[in-house]
C-alpha cells in the first residue's frame, strides 16, 4: 500500500511525458533521413553503417534542441498542480507542445532545400542577412511554391505526429494522498531538472563546455557529415545573440589588401623539413616566467619557472607578446589557425563549420603527419571538433591515454604523465611530424598531484604553485625527449592560451592583462635571441610555415616573426573594445571609431592622446579598421583559405 501511494501517484503522467518527448526524437530522425534524401549527392554517405553512426551521434544535438523547445511543456507537465490530468489542462499541454515543436521542426524542412545553396545549416545569421530585404514575404511564398512537396511532407508528418500523440493519453485522476503527491513531485522535479541541464549542455562533465555547432565535427570523419549530425533548431538556438560578425565598409578590397596584406607567402629554403612540437600551456601568463621579465624592472619580482627560464637562454623568445583571445578555445584558433577571437569566439559562432586554412592543413599539404594532444575528456572545450575542421590527422585525449589513475578529478590527466604519453606517441611518428599539446594542470583549483604537495613554491597567489608543477612537467618531457632521434631536427614552440591570476601591477591593467610568452627552441641554439618587438599568438602560424620552407600562398592576419616583410603589431579585444598596438601607440577602437590613443608604454592607459591625433595615429587607426573589415568579410564569405 505504501509503494502504491508514494511511488505511483504520477507514474502514468511521467510515462506519457517520456512517450511525448520520444515522439520528438522519432520525428527528428525522420527529418534527418529526409535531409539526407534531399542532399545525398552533397553528403557522401558511403554505407549504411556510416548513416547509422551519424544518426546516433546526432542524438546528442537532438536532445539539446528538443529540451530547449519543450522546456515549457516539460515544466507544466511535471509541476504539481493536482489538476494536471484534467481534460482542459491536457488540452493546454497539447497546444503548448505542438505550437513550439512544429514551429521548430519546420526549420529542418527549410534546410532540405536551403542547404543545397548554402552548404550550411540555417543559423540566426542567415535570417539577419535577409532582414533588410523588402520582399521577404514574397521570397518565402516563392519558396513554398517552388518546393511545394516539402510543405506537403511537413503537413503529412505533422498530422502523423498529432495522431501518435493522441494515441496515448492521460485519464482524469483525483489525488487523495496529497503528501505523497507533492513529495514525489518535488523529487521528480529535481531529477528532471538535473537531466535537462545535462541534456541541454550535451554532457554532465565539469570540464566540458556546452556543445556548439563546432562539436558536431568531433563525431565524424568527413566534415560534410557535420551538417547531418546537427539539426536546424539546434543551430538556430545556439546562434541566438551570436551574430557579432557583420560586414564593415571602411575601405575598398584593394585598399585593405594594401594596408594589411592578408595573403602571405615566404621563400625560405630548408635542407630538411623539421618536425614541430607546439605547447599551448594552460593559463601560462608571461608574468610567471622570469626570462620574459628581465628588462621590466618589476620590484621584488620572482619567477616560478626555473626550467623554462633555462630553456629561454637557448631560444628565440618574445618578451612583448600577447594573446588574441580570452579563453582556451580562443587560444587554439589563434595559434593553430591564425584566427583571433574578438567579442564573440569564432569557434562558437555560426560560421565555424567552414573550410579553414590552418597550420595543420598547410603542413598536411606539405607532407607532415599532424596531431593534437589534450588530456581532458575527448571533445572537451570543443577541441576535437575544431581540430577536425582544421585538418588535424590525429587527436589524442583522455580516452587514448586510458589510465584514470592519473586523472586529476576535475579537468583531465595531470601534465607530467600526459606529456610523457605524448612523447611515447611522437616516438612512433614518421618524420616530418607536427605535434601540438594543450596542457591543463595550471588552472583552478590550482592543486598539483598529491605526491608533489610541497615540491613547488606556493608563491603569492594560488596559480604560482601549479605554474611550478607544469614547468617541472615540461622539464621531464625535454629530459626524456632529448635522447630520441627526432629531437635534433625539431622546432619546439611554447605559448599560452590566455592569462590567469595576476600578482604584479604591471600585468593587472590595460593590454598587459593579455600578455603571454612566445618561445621557439632548437637544440643547436641557432635561434637563441631575445626579441623585444611586438608579437602575438596569430604570428606563430606564419612563423612556422616560414621556418619549415612552406612556399605556397596562405591566408594569415599575423606575420612571420623571423621575417621583416610586415611591421610588428598586436590586435586584441577586451570583450568591449579593440586594442591595436603598433609603433608608438595603442589605439582603442570601439568597432566604428577610435575612442583613445595611448603611448605604447602607457600600460595603465592613463593619458588619452586622442585630442592630439597625428599622422601615425591615423595610420594605425586605418590598419585597425582594415584588419576588422577583412576579418569579418573572410569569415562571412567563407574565404578563410587560399586555393
Amino acid at each position: 500500500m505504501f509503494f502504491k501511494y508514494t511511488i505511483l501517484p504520477r507514474l502514468k503522467e511521467y510515462y506519457v511525458l517520456f512517450y511525448r518527448l520520444g515522439l520528438a526524437y522519432f520525428f527528428y530522425f525522420i527529418a534527418r533521413l529526409l535531409f539526407f534524401f534531399y542532399n545525398r549527392s552533397l553528403l557522401h554517405v558511403d554505407s549504411f553503417s556510416e548513416f547509422i553512426n551519424i544518426c546516433f551521434r546526432g542524438l546528442t544535438f537532438d536532445t539539446t534542441a528538443i529540451l530547449y523547445v519543450n522546456i515549457l511543456f516539460i515544466l507544466f507537465s511535471i509541476l504539481p498542480f493536482v489538476i494536471n490530468t484534467k481534460p482542459l489542462y491536457q488540452k493546454i499541454l497539447f497546444y503548448i507542445y505542438f505550437s513550439t515543436n512544429l514551429l521548430a521542426y519546420f526549420t529542418n524542412f527549410i534546410d532540405f532545400i536551403y542547404y543545397k545553396f548554402s552548404n550550411f545549416r540555417l543559423t540566426i545569421a542567415t535570417f539577419n542577412e535577409f532582414k533588410g530585404e523588402t520582399n521577404g514575404a514574397a521570397l518565402f511564398f516563392s519558396f513554398l511554391k517552388d518546393y511545394w512537396h516539402v510543405l506537403v511532407l511537413f503537413i503529412v508528418i505533422s498530422w502523423l505526429w498529432v495522431y501518435l500523440y493522441k494515441k496515448v493519453s492521460i485519464s482524469p485522476k483525483k489525488f487523495t494522498h496529497k503528501i505523497s503527491y507533492f513529495s514525489t513531485s518535488i523529487l521528480a522535479f529535481l531529477v528532471f531538472g538535473i537531466l535537462i541541464v545535462g541534456g541541454i549542455r550535451g554532457d554532465f562533465k565539469h570540464s566540458t563546455r556546452p556543445i556548439t555547432l563546432v562539436d558536431a565535427n568531433k563525431f565524424v570523419l568527413k566534415s560534410v557529415h557535420a551538417a547531418m549530425v546537427l539539426n536546424t533548431p539546434f543551430t538556430l538556438i545556439r546562434t541566438i545573440n551570436k551574430n557579432y560578425f557583420k560586414y564593415q565598409h571602411f575601405f575598398t578590397d584593394n585598399e585593405v589588401d594594401t594596408l594589411i596584406e592578408p595573403i602571405k607567402q615566404y621563400n625560405t629554403v630548408v635542407s630538411k623539413k623539421p618536425n614541430i612540437v607546439l605547447f599551448i600551456v594552460e593559463s601560462y601568463g608571461r608574468e610567471y616566467l622570469g626570462a620574459f621579465n628581465k628588462r621590466y624592472n618589476i620590484p621584488n619580482y620572482k619567477s616560478y619557472t626555473p626550467f623554462l627560464d633555462s630553456l629561454a637562454q637557448h631560444s628565440l623568445i618574445f618578451d612583448n607578446a600577447f594573446a588574441n583571445g580570452r579563453k582556451s578555445i580562443h587560444g587554439m584558433s589563434s595559434v593553430l589557425a591564425g584566427i583571433p577571437s574578438f567579442k564573440v569566439a569564432f569557434t562558437s559562432s555560426s560560421f565555424s563549420n567552414q573550410k579553414i586554412q590552418s597550420l595543420a592543413s598547410c603542413l598536411n599539404d606539405y607532407g607532415y603527419d599532424t596531431s593534437f594532444f589534450h588530456g581532458a575528456p575527448n571533445g572537451s572545450m570543443g577541441f576535437l571538433g575544431f581540430g577536425n575542421i582544421l585538418g588535424l590527422d590525429h587527436y589524442y585525449g583522455k580516452t587514448e591515454f586510458n589510465n584514470d589513475s592519473e586523472f586529476d578529478g576535475m579537468w583531465g590527466i595531470w601534465d607530467e604523465p600526459f606529456l610523457q604519453y605524448m612523447k611515447q606517441v611522437v616516438n612512433t611518428k614518421k618524420e616530418p611530424f607536427f605535434a601540438s599539446v594543450f596542457t591543463l594542470t595550471s588552472h583552478d583549483p590550482f592543486i598539483p598531484p598529491a605526491k608533489y604537495k610541497n615540491s613547488f613554491p606556493k608563491g603569492n597567489i594560488p596559480m604560482h604553485q601549479v605554474v611550478g608543477y607544469t614547468d617541472f612537467a615540461l622539464k621531464r618531457f625535454f629530459e626524456n625527449a632529448k635522447n630520441e632521434p627526432w629531437f635534433k631536427n625539431t622546432i619546439f614552440v611554447l605559448t599560452a592560451d590566455h592569462t590567469n591570476q595576476k600578482f604584479y601591477s604591471k600585468y593587472q591593467n590595460g593590454i598587459n592583462r593579455s600578455a603571454v610568452p612566445i618561445l621557439f627552441y632548437k637544440s643547436d641554439n641557432s635561434l637563441a635571441k631575445v626579441d623585444t618587438l611586438l608579437a602575438q599568438q596569430i604570428d606563430i602560424y606564419p612563423t612556422l610555415l616560414d621556418m619549415v620552407g612552406y612556399k605556397k600562398p596562405f591566408r594569415s592576419w599575423g606575420r612571420s616573426l623571423i621575417s621583416n616583410t610586415t611591421k610588428p603589431f598586436v590586435i586584441t579585444h577586451t570583450g568591449n573594445v579593440f586594442h591595436f598596438m603598433k609603433g608608438n601607440y595603442t589605439c582603442v577602437f570601439d568597432g566604428n571609431k577610435s575612442i583613445g590613443f595611448y603611448a605604447i608604454n602607457d600600460d595603465l592607459f592613463a593619458h588619452n592622446l586622442i585630442d592630439s591625433k597625428n599622422d601615425e595615429m591615423l595610420a594605425i587607426e586605418n590598419e585597425c579598421k582594415a584588419y576588422i573589415q577583412d576579418y569579418m568579410k573572410r569569415i562571412l564569405d567563407k574565404k578563410l583559405f587560399v586555393e
